[in-house]
C-alpha cells in the first residue's frame, strides 16, 4: 500500500483504532506485509528476509522459495562475515544492505542471527556468526547499526536457544540460567544495549518447557526490562503456539498472516476478560511505532550504486576467508611460472550462499575459475578440470563418471606446478529446516583429493562451506589450506586475489574445528530426544570445552595466518574509572609486505568460588600495519568482562581477586599474559532459615552470634573438627536444631536472621 502521507502521532492514532482494527494490526496481511488501516492512513509495511542480502519476493511467493525475489547484493553469509573480527566492515556491510533494502521499498530486513553455534551438526550455522557471544553480539551490532541508519530496521533473531534445525518448531532447550544468562543471551543483550535494533523476532521453540512466543520472562523481563529494549517483538514465520498468552508475554507481531485467526483469538480474549485492553494496546502501539520509524524511508527510497556494493561484496569476502596452512610458503601463488592446474566443479560453479530463507537472487557472480585465469593472464597458464559432480548423481550407481571426472583430474595435476584444489559442501549437506549428519567432506572429493595429491603434491585446497568440516587426517597432506566460507556473490574474485597475493588473508576462525566430530561439547546432548534437547555442557560451548578438556584442535577459535608475521610487546593493563581495565598492547608487521592481524583478549578468573572457563574472550580488535609499522592497541573491558551470573542472587558480580590478562592471535596462541587484582562485589548469598551451616558462620551479622552459641558445647568440637567438620557444616542449620541437645532452638532462627 502507498502511504498517504496522513500522519498522526501512534498514541492519537491508537484512541481512534476499533478493537477490531487493534486486534488486525497484530497480524499480517499475508507473508510479507503488516496490516494496513487505510481509514486512519497507516500503511502496511513491508519485510524480507535477507542477513545478508535482501529477498524481496512476489507477495504470493512462499517463505523459502528463490523464485520472483528481485536482484540484490549476496554478501557472505554470517559464517564468513564473523571471520573477519572486522566491526567497520559489518557497520559498512550494514549500511549496504540498508541501503538496498530502503530502495526496494522494504521497512524490516529479517535479520541478523546471533544464535550461538553449539554443534558443528546445526544445518542454519552458515546463518549464525560465532560460537562466542561476545565476538557474535559486537559483529552483529555493527550490523544492525549499519541498516538502521539508512531509516530502515532490522530483525534480531532467533530469539533464544534456536540452536538446532531438528524440531526447531516445538523442541524444548532445556538450559539453565546460568548458562542461558553467559551465553545464549549475552550476543543479544550486546546488540540490544548497542543498538537498539527495530525488532526482535522470537524463535519457534520452547526453552525448558515454555514456547518463546508466550514466554514473558524471556520478551518482557529480560529482553525490555533489564535490557532496556524499545523496538517491537515479531514471531518467526509460525512461531505463534497461543495467541493472545503471546500478546499477554509481550510478542507483538504474529506473522505471517493468520487468515483472521490469531486477530479473532484477540478479540475474543479481550471480549472474555481474559487478555486485557492494556496488554493489547501496549502491543498496537510497538506496531504503530514500527510505521511511524519507517515513514521517512518510504517517502523517498533512495538510490543503489550496484558496482559499489558488488567491490563491498568482494573486499567483504577476502576479508572473511582464512587461512588455516601454508608450509613453505607456497602461497601467494608466484606471478610467473609453470601451469596451475585448478581442480574442482566449485572453481567454476561457485557455492556461494546457504539454502532456505536466507537464499538471495545476486546482482551478479563471479566465479574463481575466471577471475584466477584473469589474474595470470598472460604470465601463468591455468588449467581446468571439474573433478567431481557437487550432488552426485544417483543413477551413476556404478561410480563410473566420477572415476572418470577423477582421472581426469589427476592428469592435470601431474602435469601442472602447482594444484589449488576446490573442494566443499553440496548445497544439500546443510540447509534451513535440517541438521547435518556428519562434518566430512563428500566421499567422492575425499577420493578426489588422495588422487589429486598423489599426483602432484604441490596442492592448495581452498574450502567452500557453511559450516566447519573435517580436515583431519588430509589437511597435513597437503602445504595449504584456504578456508574460503560461502564468500558470497564476489567470493571467486576474492580467492582469487588471496590466492595470488593482490590481497593478504587475514580472516580469523570464528569458531573451533574439531579434530574428531565426537570431541564436540554437545555429543550426546544434540539433537535431543522426546521434544527436549538438554544443554548438559553447561558454559562449555565452543572452545571452552576444547581447554576444559585441554582436547587437541584442528585449528583453534581465533586462528589464521598471513602472508606477514606479528609482533606482540609492552602489554599494560590499566584500571578505568568506571569500572574494568584498559588493555594496552603493541603490535608490530614483523614481515615484508602489510598485513592486518587481530588482537584478541582472553580472560581468566584465577581464583573462583564458581566453576568458569579456563579463560573467555571479552575484547579484540582488528589493525592493519604497513611493514615494520607498529602500533599500539587499546581495549576496554568493563566491569561485565570479569562478571558471572549469580544464580543464587540472581545478578551479574565480579568476585574480587585476581584475573589473568591474555593477549594473543588466537585462543591457543596467547603471545602475553598478565594478572590484575580488582575489587569484588558483594556476592553474599541471602540468609534462609534452611541454609547451611556454613552458610550461617560466613554470614557477617550471623556468623558470631552462630558461633558464641555453639562455644563451650559438644557441637564445636563436632563443627569445627579439621577433619570431619565440613561435613557437619554442609547441614542446613535448621535441620541441626532438630538434633538432641544442639544448643539452638529452631524456633530461634527467624529472629537470628539480621533485617
Amino acid at each position: 500500500m502507498t502511504d498517504t502521507g496522513v500522519t498522526r502521532s501512534p498514541t492519537d492514532l491508537l484512541a481512534e483504532l476499533t478493537l477490531e482494527e487493534k486486534a488486525a494490526l497484530l497480524d499480517g496481511s499475508d507473508f510479507w506485509h503488516t496490516e494496513p488501516v487505510e481509514r486512519l492512513g497507516i500503511p502496511a509495511l513491508m519485510v524480507t528476509d535477507g542477513p545478508h542480502g535482501l529477498r524481496k519476493q512476489a507477495q504470493d511467493a512462499d517463505h523459502l522459495g528463490l523464485a520472483n525475489s528481485v536482484p540484490a547484493t549476496c554478501f557472505p553469509p554470517a559464517a564468513g562475515l564473523a571471520s573477519s573480527w572486522d566491526v567497520d566492515l559489518l557497520r559498512r556491510v550494514g549500511e549496504a544492505l540498508g541501503r538496498e533494502t530502503r530502495a526496494e521499498g522494504v521497512s524490516v530486513l529479517l535479520g541478523p542471527g546471533v544464535n550461538m553455534k553449539r554443534s558443528p551438526l546445526c544445518g542454519r550455522n552458515f546463518e549464525y556468526f560465532s560460537e562466542d557471544p561476545v565476538l557474535a553480539g559486537d559483529l552483529a551490532a555493527a550490523l544492525v547499526q549499519g541498516v538502521q541508519s539508512q531509516g530502515v530496521g532490522t530483525s534480531l533473531k532467533h530469539f533464544a536457544a534456536n540452536n538446532q534445525e531438528t524440531q526447531r518448531m516445538t523442541v524444548s532447550a532445556d538450559v539453565d540460567e546460568r548458562t542461558l544468562r553467559e551465553i545464549y543471551l549475552t550476543a543479544f543483550e550486546r546488540v540490544v544495549r548497542t543498538a537498539q535494533p527495530w525488532t526482535v523476532m522470537c524463535s519457534y521453540n520452547r526453552i525448558n518447557g515454555v514456547y518463546a512466543s508466550e514466554d514473558p520472562w524471556l520478551l518482557t523481563r529480560v529482553l525490555r526490562e533489564e535490557w532496556g529494549f524499545e523496538g517491537l517483538v515479531v514471531s518467526d514465520w509460525g512461531a505463534v503456539n497461543v495467541r493472545e498468552d503471546g500478546v499477554r508475554a509481550g510478542m507483538d507481531l504474529e506473522m505471517p498472516s493468520s487468515s483472521g485467526a490469531g486477530t479473532q483469538r484477540i478479540v475474543e480474549a479481550v471480549a472474555m476478560g481474559t487478555l486485557s485492553t492494556g496488554d493489547l494496546d501496549r502491543a498496537v502501539l510497538r506496531v504503530l511505532e514500527l510505521v511511524e520509524k519507517s515513514r521517512p524511508a518510504l517517502a523517498d527510497p533512495g538510490t543503489v550504486d550496484v558496482e559499489a556494493h558488488h567491490a563491498l561484496a568482494r573486499e567483504a569476502a577476502v576479508r572473511s576467508a582464512v587461512l588455516l596452512r601454508n608450509e613453505d610458503r607456497i602461497l601467494p601463488l608466484a606471478p610467473t611460472g609453470g601451469t596451475i592446474a585448478v581442480v574442482g566443479e566449485f572453481a567454476r560453479t561457485p557455492r556461494y550462499q546457504g539454502a532456505g530463507s536466507s537464499q538471495v537472487n545476486p546482482t551478479r557472480l563471479d566465479d574463481a575459475l575466471t577471475a584466477l585465469r584473469a589474474q595470470f593472464d598472460g604470465s601463468r597458464e591455468v588449467t581446468f578440470a571439474p573433478g567431481y559432480v557437487p550432488e552426485t548423481d544417483a543413477s551413476d550407481t556404478t561410480g563410473e563418471a566420477a572415476r572418470a571426472l577423477a582421472a581426469e583430474a589427476t592428469e592435470h595435476a601431474a602435469a601442472a606446478d602447482v594444484v589449488v584444489l576446490f573442494l566443499g559442501l553440496p548445497a544439500s549437506y546443510e540447509s534451513e529446516g535440517y541438521d547435518r549428519e556428519h562434518t566430512n567432506l563428500p566421499p567422492e572429493q575425499l577420493d578426489l583429493l588422495e588422487a589429486v595429491v598423489a599426483a602432484n603434491p604441490r596442492t592448495v585446497v581452498v574450502l567452500a562451506n557453511g559450516s566447519v568440516v573435517n580436515l583431519e587426517p588430509w589437511q597435513h597432506r597437503v602445504p595449504a589450506v584456504l578456508e574460503g566460507w560461502l564468500g558470497g556473490q564476489a567470493g571467486g574474485g576474492a580467492v582469487a586475489d588471496l590466492l595470488s597475493g593482490v590481497a593478504n588473508p587475514s580472516g580469523r576462525l570464528a569458531e573451533t574445528i574439531p579434530v574428531h566430530f565426537r570431541d564436540n561439547p554437545a555429543v550426546g546432548n544434540f539433537p535431543g530426544e522426546h521434544g527436549h534437547v538438554r544443554y548438559g555442557e553447561g558454559l562449555l560451548i565452543g572452545y571452552r570445552w576444547y581447554d576444559a578438556h585441554s582436547l587437541p584442535v584442528a585449528a583453534a577459535f581465533g586462528h589464521g595466518l598471513s602472508y606477514t608475521t606479528f609482533g606482540y610487546s609492552d602489554l599494560r593493563v590499566e584500571p578505568r574509572t568506571a569500572g574494568g581495565v584498559d588493555v594496552h598492547v603493541t603490535v608490530t608487521n614483523t614481515g615484508d609486505v602489510a598485513g592486518s592481524e587481530v588482537v584478541q583478549v582472553y580472560v581468566a578468573d584465577l581464583d573462583a568460588t564458581v566453576f568458569r572457563p579456563d579463560a573467555e574472550l571479552k575484547g579484540f580488535a582488528r589493525l592493519t600495519l604497513e611493514p615494520g609499522q607498529a602500533r599500539e592497541v587499546s581495549i576496554a573491558l568493563d566491569e561485565r568482562a570479569f562478571s558471572f551470573w549469580h544464580s543464587a542472587t540472581g545478578r551479574w558480580v565480579v568476585e574480587g581477586g585476581e584475573f589473568g590478562i591474555r593477549v594473543g592471535a588466537s585462543s591457543r596462541d596467547v603471545r602475553l599474559a598478565t594478572t590484575v587484582t580488582l575489587p569484588g562485589d558483594d556476592a553474599s548469598v541471602p540468609l534462609q532459615v534452611d541454609s547451611e551451616l556454613d552458610v550461617w558462620l560466613a554470614h557477617p551479622g550471623a556468623g558470631p552470634v552462630v558461633r558464641e552459641r555453639l562455644e563451650d558445647t559438644q557441637w564445636a568440637g563436632m563443627v569445627f573438627d579439621p577433619q570431619h567438620g565440613a561435613m557437619m557444616r554442609a547441614i542446613p542449620l535448621v535441620r541441626l536444631t532438630r538434633f538432641p541437645g544442639f544448643p539452638i532452638a529452631e524456633s530461634e532462627l527467624p529472629g537470628l536472621i539480621p533485617a
